[in-house]
């Protein structure tokens, strides 16, 4: 079956750290395809490089040496305003800390990226309502984040990810703040999330939560140890 279009890649990934005299490899020649509508899971023990490689991924950071191109765009040397335009046009971030505005409505926060994106007003909440519809969490659009339990502030966290249409959804350790049947519920989500086409990167050091995903890339001292097709991703429904 063909991979159809790429929407990453790396090729031989670098980043250096310089730790007073003390020079850090925290990646050293990486080369990884992402291809559109893959559920990727990245893992490896601290100090393996995954987080360093996540905020590659994610332009939150610029890699030493090599080339980064995401969706058809060479990434690896932008400066920081350029970075921010491309992550908010082609990154749907999820945090395990769930990163919403405490004093915003659930609808809001979901705004808040098209917002930077310069729609208007109307269009913001009709997309807004959307993305909360997609998550299963209109009931609950008014309610500010301390009105929120931890799987629903996750949902809102997952409706901001997606209401740009991004062309990735990049997870942080997505379950580390939630209980374990939340945490089913929440992978299972992302499941239908990328049953409706969207390309899911999630980065976690829980084997549980990694099996949920269709491919394994796991990391070890900088360097990929191995790169697997999961043939039974894990998919269990709770009541």
């Amino acid at each position: 079956m063909a991979k159809g279009k790429k929407i990453i890649e790396i090729t031989d990934i670098s980043k250096i750290y310089q730790m007073g005299s003390q020079e850090v490899r925290a990646l050293n020649g990486v080369s990884l395809d992402i291809y559109q509508n893959e559920y990727v899971a990245i893992m490896g023990p601290s100090g393996s490089g995954k987080s360093t490689l996540m905020n590659l991924l994610g332009c939150l950071d610029s890699p030493t040496n090599g080339t980064y191109i995401l969706n058809g765009t060479d990434v690896s040397q932008m400066e920081d305003n350029e970075l921010a335009e491309i992550r908010n046009k082609e990154i749907g971030f999820v945090f395990q800390s769930f990163n919403l505005l405490p004093r915003y409505s659930a609808l809001d926060n979901v705004a808040l990226p098209l917002i930077y994106a310069g729609a208007p007003r109307a269009k913001r909440e009709e997309m807004a309502i959307a993305a909360l519809s997609s998550v299963d969490l209109l009931n609950r659009m008014e309610h500010k984040p301390n009105e929120l339990s931890g799987g629903q502030k996750q949902r809102v966290a997952l409706a901001r990810a997606l209401v740009n249409n991004p062309s990735i959804i990049l997870a942080d350790e997505p379950t580390g703040n939630l209980d374990s049947k939340t945490s089913i519920d929440i992978m299972n989500l992302f499941e239908d999330i990328h049953a409706n086409g969207n390309t899911v990167i999630v980065v976690t050091h829980e084997e549980e939560i990694a099996l949920h995903a269709h491919r394994v890339v796991r990391l070890r001292d900088g360097l990929i140890e191995s790169d697997q097709i999961n043939t039974h991703p894990i998919r269990v429904r709770t009541s």
